[in-house]
């Protein structure tokens, strides 16, 4: 997978994380849910790649 692909991955999992926060009342642990989610598929991606 590309460098950009990996990118938007992690960019689309913060948006949902913060957008489902946001509809639970709770925008800063969706934030940190996505953005836990995020840095997981981007370390999983590299690790394939390697």
């Amino acid at each position: 997978m590309s460098e950009a692909s990996v990118g938007l991955t992690f960019i689309t999992c913060l948006l949902l994380g913060s957008g489902i926060g946001l509809l639970l009342g709770n925008l800063e642990g969706g934030g940190a849910v996505g953005l836990l989610i995020g840095i997981t598929s981007v370390v999983l991606f590299r690790k394939k790649k390697k």
